[in-house]
C-alpha cells in the first residue's frame, strides 16, 4: 500500500501532467490566431458573461486590473473589444466584444467543447458525472 506522501506525489504528478497538456493544447489552438493566451481568456470571459467593468473582468480572470487594462488595450487595438461609457455614470467604463470578438469567442469556445467531448470519450457516464462533481467541488472550495 502506498504511503500518503507517495500518493500525494503521484496525484501531484498527474495534475501537473494534465495542466501541462491542457496548456500546451490551448497554446497550439491560440497560435493559429493573432491572440495571446491572456487575450483569448479575456474574450472567452466576455463572450460568456457579456459586458463588464475592468474590476469584474480582472476578478474573473484572476489577475490585477492593471494586467487586465493592458489586455483590453491590446484587444481594442486588434478590434476584438471596445470600451463603452455608461449613460448613468460617465466614470463607469464597460468592456464588451465587437462582432470580431464575438466570433473569436464562439470559435475558442468550440475548441473547448471539442476537447471536453474528447476527454469524455475515454470515460464512462458515471466517471464523467464523478469528474464533474469533483471539479465543481474543487472550484467552489479552492478558487
Amino acid at each position: 500500500m502506498k504511503s500518503s506522501n507517495e500518493f500525494i506525489k503521484e496525484l501531484t504528478d498527474e495534475l501537473l501532467y494534465f495542466f501541462n497538456g491542457f496548456s500546451s493544447w490551448e497554446s497550439s489552438v491560440i497560435k493559429s490566431s493573432e491572440l495571446t493566451v491572456s487575450e483569448a481568456h479575456a474574450i472567452e470571459i466576455l463572450g460568456s458573461y457579456g459586458k463588464m467593468n475592468m474590476k469584474e473582468l480582472a476578478g474573473k480572470l484572476g489577475v490585477t486590473t492593471g494586467t487586465t487594462t493592458v489586455t483590453v488595450d491590446r484587444l481594442e487595438k486588434k478590434k476584438y473589444a471596445q470600451r463603452e461609457f455608461t449613460k448613468e455614470d460617465r466614470r463607469v467604463i464597460l468592456i464588451s466584444l465587437t462582432e470580431k470578438g464575438v466570433e473569436a469567442a464562439k470559435e475558442h469556445h468550440k475548441y473547448h467543447i471539442d476537447l471536453t467531448e474528447q476527454m469524455m470519450s475515454s470515460l464512462s457516464e458515471d466517471e464523467v458525472n464523478q469528474l464533474f462533481n469533483i471539479l465543481r467541488k474543487i472550484n467552489k472550495d479552492t478558487f
